[in-house]
């Protein structure tokens, strides 16, 4: 497991300033949520008349006035693009720096197989979003304790396996992806999450492309939905999980044939 140890040293910077950037978000929006809450109630009222707008983030389905629904537009957003952001540069970066930094040859004549590299690798992803998500879950907990509000447990615990499931899928398609790259791809990561994301926004405002749904992570982990109904959409996450397995198998048979770049 050495790649994997040294995956997590030489990333630890970048990993702590997501980390604490992600958390430190989520803390100030769950701290000033008692001073607002008096005017939530009105704020849900005008954005309930919003139309298409409304529908897109959820705001039809959920009250600014309680804490859960407050968390799930707020924070849900920190989460979900923070969040995904996260995965998507944490696993489009992991394969294909290796041949930006040019580090890939010299790594791949150790006496190591591909196959283990691309596994340690894909261990080191999964270890930062696991990582990430227990510390925004520990960090929610504590501000909620701290203005003397509780989470309903079964929706607060079933949005965030959502969010981690989702970060996953994002995170699989990226490292499959970066299999392909040969300098870099920060763009190409930070593109498939934003166009992911808009895809869910979309498909919340127009039943004509409903089908959509099937295809961004985003519309399993839709806050409004899962508060609403206490419930997840596990058709959907089936498929989530078979296209993150479908992009992990063509990262690993592309990259084991792929000729690396000097």
């Amino acid at each position: 497991m050495t790649i994997y140890f040294k995956e997590l040293r030489q990333s630890r910077k970048a990993f702590l300033i997501w980390t604490i950037s992600i958390a430190a978000m989520m803390f100030l929006c769950i701290i000033i949520f008692p001073e607002m809450k008096t005017e939530m109630d009105s704020v849900s009222d005008v954005f309930a008349k919003m139309g298409k707008f409304t529908q897109a983030f959820g705001m039809d389905k959920l009250s600014f006035g309680e804490l859960m629904g407050f968390y799930g537009i707020e924070c849900g957003n920190v989460v979900g693009i923070g969040g995904g952001f996260f995965a998507a540069l944490t696993g489009i970066s992991v394969l294909a720096d290796e041949e930006k930094g040019r580090t890939a040859e010299f790594l791949l004549t150790h006496p190591v197989s591909r196959t283990s590299v691309l596994t340690q690798k894909l261990i080191f992803v999964l270890t930062r979003i696991f990582l990430l998500n227990a510390v925004v879950v520990l960090t929610s907990t504590v501000a909620s304790a701290l203005i003397n509000e509780k989470f309903p447990a079964k929706e607060f615990l079933l949005l965030h396996i959502a969010y981690l499931i989702m970060q996953i899928e994002i995170s699989c398609i990226c490292f499959g992806i970066s299999a392909f790259i040969k300098r870099g791809g920060i763009g190409a990561g930070l593109g498939t999450a934003l166009i992911m994301y808009c895809m869910n926004l979309i498909c919340n405002m127009s039943e004509k492309v409903e089908f959509l749904k099937y295809i961004t992570p985003y519309a399993y982990c839709d806050a409004s939905n899962i508060i609403s109904k206490s419930e997840l959409d596990t058709k959907l996450i089936i498929i989530g999980m078979i296209i993150s397995v479908v992009s992990v198998i063509t990262g690993y048979v592309k990259y084991i044939k792929k000729d690396i770049a000097a």
